[in-house]
């Protein structure tokens, strides 16, 4: 019986080792910041319901190849889960622009094609993960705080 339990655990084990491990080793670009103009702008599609539904339709065609469906991103892609607390801190002016402009350097291409709604409909998706609980070193424009939404203490 102590043989089975044995087989069994490492079986367990060895498909956990197979499961897609999320990104946590990502280091923003501290290059890429948003200009404090662009950081303070407010999503206008932030109350609109509808605004969710589109957003995760437009996620799904344009984000989810390298982010993933979830946003925890993508085996063998060094595209960073958006879950990540360094994501989820950033103002949503901050991430609107970092959308529109991209930084082809770290293979984020730019999404300045889509109307402007489309962007922030997106980042009205992305505004629904839950930050992961490991935080990565290093930082991003998150200390500029978004006064949109309460500060937490």
């Amino acid at each position: 019986m102590n043989r089975y339990l044995t087989v069994g655990l490492f079986a367990i084990l060895g498909l956990a080792m197979l499961l897609p491990a999320q990104n946590t080793s990502f280091e923003p670009d501290p290059k890429w910041q948003a200009p404090p103009a662009e950081a303070a702008k407010k999503n206008p599609e932030a109350d609109k319901p509808e605004a969710l539904a589109a957003g995760k339709k437009l996620f799904s065609r344009q984000c989810a190849m390298c982010h993933g469906q979830d946003g925890e991103g993508v085996p063998d892609n060094d595209a960073p889960s958006l879950h990540l607390p360094v994501i989820q801190k950033d103002s949503d002016g901050s991430l609107f622009w970092k959308i529109s402009t991209g930084n082809t350097k770290k293979g984020m291409p730019s999404f300045s094609r889509l109307p402007e709604t489309d962007r922030w409909q997106i980042l009205t998706y992305v505004r629904t993960f839950k930050p992961s609980k490991e935080a990565p070193a290093g930082g991003s424009d998150s200390g500029k705080a978004d006064s949109s939404k309460p500060e937490q203490k």
